[in-house]
């Protein structure tokens, strides 16, 4: 088995996103940086594919299916309903296709392909076994699993709250044995930026995609209050 990797996504121009980042470097900047992040996701999924697993992207919008946008990779409609019916859709669609489904997001660009790789390892075993990347909000920006999970059990879960991770983990009473990521930080607001930049800069093989996004993101953050100190790009 070989894990495939859906990451959920909404369309610019389409359904409102980084409304909160927008708020702090403006509407074009945040969606610049979202389409950024989205790639910079994207690329470190595609490098760590496992032979036999496949990239996709889980679009929010059933019109955006075929935008340009994510000509990139094969596309999914996530659907309809709340996040967890969406969520539960996918990853089902997966399990069905490939034997196990990781979904990400792509608030957190900062992931290295050996954290695919270790959850992808993890659930290529014949017992139910589930990986989770944990957020420092509370949430998560990973969650994969060998097997399809109740609907109702996604449904039951309040996401967007401080303990939605933990509430995930308790409601999926077929998720097996868990194996937990480490701890990555989303960015949902401007103050956000600054530790994605360090993490950025801290990568030790940054793909191309993610050292455009944190040359953007510096240029954010020196706009908004002049030069980041302490980070540095130099010799990327």
């Amino acid at each position: 088995m070989s894990a495939a990797v859906a990451i959920f996504v909404k369309t610019p121009g389409r359904s409102p996103l980084k409304t909160r980042l927008a708020a702090g470097v403006g509407e074009a900047a945040a969606l610049a940086w979202y389409q950024l992040a989205a790639g910079a996701v994207a690329q470190v999924a595609v490098a760590a594919i496992r032979p036999g697993g496949k990239a996709y992207w889980a679009v929010a919008e059933a019109e955006a299916v075929d935008d340009p946008l994510w000509a990139g990779l094969p596309v999914l409609w996530q659907g309809t309903g709340g996040l967890g019916e969406r969520m539960a859709r996918v990853h089902n669609e997966l399990v069905e296709q490939h034997g196990g489904g990781i979904l990400l997001g792509a608030d957190a660009p900062q992931i290295h392909r050996g954290d695919l790789h270790s959850a992808a390892t993890w659930l290529d075993s014949d017992s139910a076994r589930s990986a989770l990347g944990p957020a420092e909000d509370g949430g998560f920006w990973l969650f994969g699993s060998n097997r399809r999970q109740p609907l109702a059990a996604w449904c039951a879960v309040a996401y967007s709250q401080p303990d939605t991770a933990e509430r995930l983990v308790a409601a999926l009473p077929e998720a097996g044995q868990w194996c937990r990521l480490r701890w990555l930080g989303d960015v949902d607001r401007a103050v956000d930026l600054a530790p994605c930049i360090a993490a950025l800069a801290a990568l030790a093989e940054p793909t191309p995609a993610q050292l455009r996004l944190l040359e953007y993101s510096l240029h954010l953050v020196e706009a908004a209050s002049g030069p980041a100190a302490e980070v540095s790009i130099a010799g990327r």
